[in-house]
């Protein structure tokens, strides 16, 4: 129970002493370019919506100890101050683990690698931290809570915690640390209705909610038996699904959808689609499971949502808000207000080669004697360069390491071997010889965000041998991944590099607008659109676009920088009309 102007009796949530029934969205600020937020909102608002949700990533806010980011897409103030001036009221979940598909489940690898942490726990070196971060998202989120007539109504503490742990005084701490921080709304808690999930990731004195896709009646029976009074909430209604690389794209009926959610309200129950709309694991943000097999998520977090990746509506849109209007009052909606259907398509433009990364970035070597991971270097994510010296025979010879996490591009005296793949379960490779520079680049593919594997460092895992022998006296650098755009800027343009490095483009538009870059043929590797990092791109699919955001373009010419680790098998940039998220697994 709470005293605020937002509380809960036996039965249902109240609004300064009225019932209300929460229909919300997942709406994730920091997928979502900010230029970008107002618009997803309104649109939000005009499925029927009522309130928008949000994680909030401690990594993207926290890149170092010490350190709160809150400026451009991490406005978090911003974010929620759109959401209030759209008339609707805001759920505010900052974890500190969120899992979200997002790197590392939102816990910063700094903390990850700090020695004798014990996440999600209340150990003491990991309840300083969270402590710290908690408190400065908490000074963001307090001033807007409703009882200061801001739009946050709930926050959740942790994250689905009775899949992970059993530490009642690890979510004490936590509620005392919100409380402590000015947080007068009601907590939450939510967890997968089945199990013994709900029992072990709540406290009693939290209202418990239930994340679940289908099944609705007998999910909701049993939370009720969980928890006999409060008002029944899915705080995770999954209308669709993530998609990993090299898989398929997961695509939900519409119309079993929106039954789940016509069940849902017929219940009198409140709701949290999850998701409104996905966005976009722009840059390096995306995560992985790996449950025996590591599967890194792909850079569209479209999740054939209501929304699509460019905050279009889909079929589930229409059909979600004429269940929505069953229930609750929906606002009329002119044509007008609807985001154009289809993407600017330029001219194709032809791709140059702007150095290879030898000589874009030499980097700044540190010697080891054993290999070390990026973790030992300090590296939050990206790529990292080892080389060493080897001095064995002509013959043939097998490299082989204890772990690749996650892919590493291998050549012998600057010519190509091979590529070694955590995701195809390997980890050696056969050298021409046993002699010359050896050199390996290394791809963090993201950083697994759900499961036992959390906190695994990156990078190659020792010990490193050639035909059974140690190899030592390794050097090492981390690739400046930030300062591409502007290194395949300058200077002339050369042949596009058969090995690691960078490639740029250029197209011209009349206006700004969302464009989708065709990446069937561009290989493996990076690309950036006038400096922002639109994110990873692969062959192996499935998604065969990258979404760029209408902020991102200009009128006139646009510059198309690609960190290509593979080189691309077409030297033409190329245009789609619309978002190809790859095949759909029947």
């Amino acid at each position: 129970m709470s005293t605020s102007r937002f509380a809960y009796d036996d039965e249902t949530f109240l609004l300064d002493g009225e019932p209300f029934r929460i229909v919300s969205g997942a709406l994730h600020y920091f997928r979502v370019h900010p230029d970008q937020w107002a618009d997803r909102i309104e649109m939000g608002r005009l499925l029927g919506l009522n309130t928008i949700e949000t994680y909030v990533p401690w990594n993207a806010h926290s890149r170092a100890p010490g350190t709160f980011d809150a400026t451009g897409g991490l406005d978090l103030g911003r974010f929620l101050d759109l959401v209030a001036a759209a008339g609707m009221h805001a759920i505010v979940r900052p974890g500190p683990y969120i899992c979200a598909e997002w790197d590392g489940g939102g816990l910063p690898a700094w903390l990850l690698a700090t020695p004798g942490v014990k996440v999600r726990t209340s150990e003491a070196s990991y309840l300083r931290a969270a402590d710290e971060y908690l408190s400065a998202a908490l000074r963001i989120i307090a001033p807007r809570q409703i009882d200061r007539d801001g739009p946050v109504i709930l926050l959740q503490v942790e994250n689905e915690y009775g899949a992970y742990g059993e530490d009642a005084e690890y979510l004490r701490a936590l509620v005392d640390i919100y409380r402590r921080n000015g947080i007068t709304v009601p907590l939450t808690t939510v967890d997968q209705p089945g199990g013994d999930m709900l029992r072990r990731g709540g406290l009693p004195e939290l209202l418990a909610t239930g994340s679940f896709g289908s099944r609705v009646d007998e999910r909701l029976r049993t939370l009720r038996a969980h928890q006999s009074n409060g008002p029944l909430m899915c705080s995770e209604f999954w209308c669709g699904w993530f998609d990993h690389w090299g898989g398929y794209h997961h695509v939900t009926d519409a119309a079993e959808s929106a039954d789940g959610l016509d069940r849902l309200l017929s219940a009198g129950a409140s709701v949290n689609i999850y998701m409104l709309h996905g966005g976009t694991n722009f840059g390096l943000a995306n995560g992985a499971n790996d449950k025996g097999l590591y599967q890194p998520t792909v850079t569209s977090y479209d999740y054939d949502a209501p929304l699509d990746e460019a905050g279009r509506p889909t079929e589930k849109f229409w059909m979600f808000r004429d269940v929505i209007r069953r229930h609750e009052p929906v606002p009329a909606l002119d044509d007008r207000e609807l985001p154009a259907a289809s993407f600017v398509v330029p001219e194709s433009t032809p791709l140059s080669g702007a150095g290879s990364l030898e000589e874009v970035d030499p980097g700044l070597w540190s010697r080891h004697e054993h290999l070390p991971t990026m973790d030992d270097l300090g590296l939050v994510n990206g790529f990292l360069r080892y080389r060493v010296s080897l001095s064995g025979g002509d013959q043939p010879a097998i490299l082989k390491f204890a772990e690749v996490r996650d892919r590493a591009w291998v050549s012998l005296d600057g010519v190509p071997v091979g590529v070694l793949s955590r995701t195809a379960g390997n980890h050696a490779i056969v050298l021409p010889r046993a002699h010359g520079r050896l050199e390996v680049l290394v791809e963090d593919e993201g950083r697994v965000n759900y499961g036992p594997r959390i906190g695994e460092v990156k990078g190659l895992i020792g010990p490193a041998t050639v035909d059974g022998r140690s190899v030592l006296g390794w050097e090492a650098t981390a690739v400046a991944l930030e300062s591409m755009p502007e290194r395949a800027l300058t200077g002339e343009d050369s042949p596009v590099p058969l090995r690691a490095g960078l490639v740029r483009s250029t197209f011209v538009l009349d206006a700004p607008g969302d464009l989708a870059i065709d990446t069937n043929e561009l290989g493996w590797g990076v690309a950036w659109v006038n400096g922002f990092c639109l994110g990873r791109y692969r062959p192996n699919g499935p998604q065969r676009t990258l979404f760029v955001p209408e902020p991102v373009t200009s009128p006139g010419p646009n510059a198309v920088v690609l960190f290509a680790q593979e080189p691309p098998l077409s030297r033409v940039l190329t245009f789609r009309s619309y978002l190809d998220l790859g095949p759909i697994d029947d």
